[in-house]
């Protein structure tokens, strides 16, 4: 077997359990729980809004904008912020840009240049 394989097959896991599962059960659990505790509990709501259903519609219509301004939001401001703070702490990105710089400058050796060649094709390999 691959080395890495059953770290991928973890790193897919965890993907698709926190991305899509998780996401979709804490929704229903927070429209589930949020019924049972706000709306049944006091009148004024019960009234105003008699079952789970018409609660649940209500919550997705505000909830679904409300959700897509905060990702647009965040895609706008916080987003450049992360992606630099990631590339910042990534050694390989680090190596690339030094490598290249080195290159231009005729600071890097032939040994550095053809190691830097090979670890961009095996990344290309791994890639497609």
């Amino acid at each position: 077997m691959e080395e890495g394989w059953i770290r991928r097959r973890w790193w897919e896991f965890r993907q698709g359990h926190s991305i899509y599962l998780i996401f979709m059960l804490t929704f229903v659990n927070f429209i589930l729980i949020a019924y049972r505790l706000l709306i049944e509990k006091v009148t004024v709501f019960k009234e105003l809004i008699p079952e789970l259903w018409i609660f649940a519609a209500l919550f997705i219509i505000c909830y679904i904008p409300a959700a897509t301004l905060i990702g647009f939001w965040h895609r706008r401001t916080q987003l450049r912020v992360e992606t630099t703070l990631v590339n910042q702490q990534n050694p390989i990105l680090a190596k690339m840009i030094r490598t290249l710089l080195d290159v231009q400058t005729g600071i890097a050796s032939e040994e550095e240049i053809n190691e830097f060649r090979n670890m961009l094709e095996k990344i290309e390999r791994k890639s497609g």
